[in-house]
């Protein structure tokens, strides 16, 4: 009985000491004071914030959480990540204007930098930067950074994402970014950086992720670039790179998005292009290349975007584009040398989501495509075509984007039944864009329905007759109407004032009298006016943008006046420095 009892005041004397030891626990360190003032180096140096991060970081413990945007490691007090993130919309009111400071290159431990979408951080990158060794990402994008890439940058050997898009950059990209054998992701796009793509990049086998696009480079596209097989993502689109499209490319069995537009590319299309078996996105616009298209593309079972256009390529299309390329939805083929007549049936018969072959010499009666629905994007301008357009629109039920402009089309405007399919388009979208000038469009325009979400209507160059229908004022999406160029008669209603949204209008070169309505003062995003070559008579509108539009846009009416044109008879001037 003694040993139970001396047992059990063992096991009580253990219990109470365990709960003890567990009950104190030290306190995570504070961040390092190092730490702490490098982080205010940085705030000292932002002299205004919208975004209002900043206003966190008070108190001496930067790591304890209440500082936004700081990581720290909770066993050591070291900061481990900074990331001051926000949307890359130019229209937000939120940003940060200042510089960055080179007292951010003393936080040793910092694994991750991001500061993105601020801009107007402006300045240089620091050179301190190259004593951040532990890093791994460098993200610095959508902010106001000049200056050129510090090269010592290359000497950080943990870095696997470099984004450094949405600057003002220039200068060469370094060579010493080809030191870093473990990155996967280069994005330099959007910034002005001149010179070849640098040929130690031949050494980056890791890398994923290689954007280049929107800048001033030049040189060819190296081979070296189809040894790097681990590439998904290639985009060198609008710079000045020449020579041909190097074959090496179609090595890249991942790849995944390849564009090459807007170059200075030459040559033909490798044949090999069909040995890219990964590829969903390809893109070669805007170039200098000719030749057929080869036929390999058939073979693309996951490729779902195809941009050929601008180009000189031509006839005759791959008979196998009829079996072929399974998963495509995108189309565009626009101003090649294709003389193809009519829309080819491989087009005309699948599901697709957009269709633009523009000055592909298409003639005829439109294209009625057997899947319709599907549809939310057609460009068939700078053709030959001549009637169908009576029927071209009932069945198109998801159409955002139609666009007609400059073939031989002859119709009726008024007996096109235009409201009931773009009525049904506000169940799909709200980027409807009509554009059916320079054809010979007759009759009036037609009586506008509620609920249409039209932000551009172009009917100009042709040869409707009648008024503009006050019904315009459900066109409340409304951005660009020209209407120039016709025979319109009657009246500007005053309705067209509700049009808020409206930032370019073009009544030129008509029959329209009256008065400039004073209503139109309301449509205060109103970029272009042009009311020149009508009946017009009376004051201009005394107001913003109207009194500062060019005299030109006012010119050959009947008696406008008022500023920007002489003033009105009988209106006293005002005295001077009124």
């Amino acid at each position: 009985m003694q040993n139970l009892t001396w047992v059990l005041k063992l096991l009580l004397i253990l219990s109470f000491a365990y709960l003890s030891s567990s009950q104190i626990q030290p306190p995570p360190p504070m961040c390092a004071v190092a730490d702490r003032a490098a982080l205010l180096g940085f705030k000292a140096r932002i002299s205004k914030d919208t975004t209002d991060i900043l206003s966190s970081w008070t108190g001496s413990d930067c790591c304890g959480g209440g500082w936004e945007g700081v990581q720290c490691n909770q066993a050591t007090g070291r900061v481990t990540g900074l990331q001051l993130q926000r949307p890359s919309d130019r229209e937000s009111g939120l940003y940060m204007k200042g510089t960055l400071s080179p007292s951010l290159g003393s936080l040793h431990f910092l694994e991750v930098l991001v500061i993105s979408g601020m801009k107007r951080i402006g300045g240089v990158i620091p050179l301190s930067f190259s004593n951040l060794t532990r890093l791994t990402q460098l993200v610095l994008e959508d902010n106001a950074l000049v200056g050129n890439i510090p090269s010592s940058l290359g000497q950080l050997p943990l870095l696997r994402t470099i984004s450094l898009s949405g600057n003002h950059l220039s200068g060469p990209i370094p060579p010493s970014l080809g030191s870093l054998k473990n990155l996967l992701q280069l994005t330099l796009t959007r910034n002005s950086f001149v010179g070849p793509i640098p040929p130690t990049f031949q050494k980056l086998l890791s890398l994923q992720y290689l954007d280049l696009s929107y800048n001033v480079l030049s040189g060819l596209i190296p081979e070296f670039v189809g040894q790097l097989h681990n590439l998904t993502f290639l985009d060198l689109s609008n710079n000045q790179l020449s020579g041909q499209i190097p074959s090496s490319l179609c090595n890249l069995a991942t790849l995944s998005d390849l564009s090459l537009s807007h170059n200075h590319l030459t040559g033909r299309i490798p044949l090999q292009i069909g040995h890219l078996k990964s590829l969903t996105s390809l893109s070669l616009s805007s170039n200098q290349l000719f030749g057929q298209i080869p036929e390999s593309i058939s073979k693309l079972q996951n490729l779902w975007y195809l941009n050929l256009s601008r180009n000189a390529l031509s006839n005759s299309l791959p008979s196998a584009f009829s079996k072929g390329i399974p998963s495509l939805l995108s189309v565009d083929l626009s101003y090649n040398k294709f003389n193809l007549g009519a829309v080819p049936e491989w087009i005309r018969t699948r599901q697709l989501s957009d269709v633009h072959l523009a000055g592909c010499n298409l003639r005829g009666t439109l294209t009625k495509f057997t899947k319709p629905d599907s549809l939310s994007s057609i460009d068939l301008s700078d053709n030959y075509f001549t009637q169908g357009i009576s029927n071209f629109f009932p069945k198109l039920s998801s159409l955002q984007n139609v666009k007609l402009s400059n073939n031989q089309l002859k119709f009726d405007l008024s007996k096109i039944t235009l409201s009931s399919g773009l009525s049904s388009l506000d169940l799909h979208s709200n980027q409807l864009f009509i554009d059916v000038s320079n054809n010979q469009i007759s009759g009036n325009i037609p009586e506008f329905a509620e609920g249409l979400n039209l932000k551009l209507l172009n009917v100009a160059g042709n040869k409707i007759t009648g008024q503009i229908p006050s019904s315009i004022s459900n066109l409340v999406r409304l951005e660009r109407l020209d209407i120039s160029r016709n025979h319109i008669t009657g009246t500007i209603p005053t309705s067209l004032g509700l049009l808020l949204k409206l930032q370019w209008l073009d009544l030129s070169i008509n029959g329209i009298s009256g008065k400039i309505p004073v209503s139109l003062l309301g449509i205060e995003q109103l970029r272009h006016a042009n009311f020149r070559a009508n009946k017009l008579c009376g004051e201009i509108p005394q107001g913003r943008p109207f009194n500062v539009f060019q005299a030109a846009a006012y010119a050959h009416n009947l008696c406008l006046c008022g500023k920007p044109l002489p003033p009105c008879k009988g209106k006293k001037l005002g005295k001077k420095g009124q």
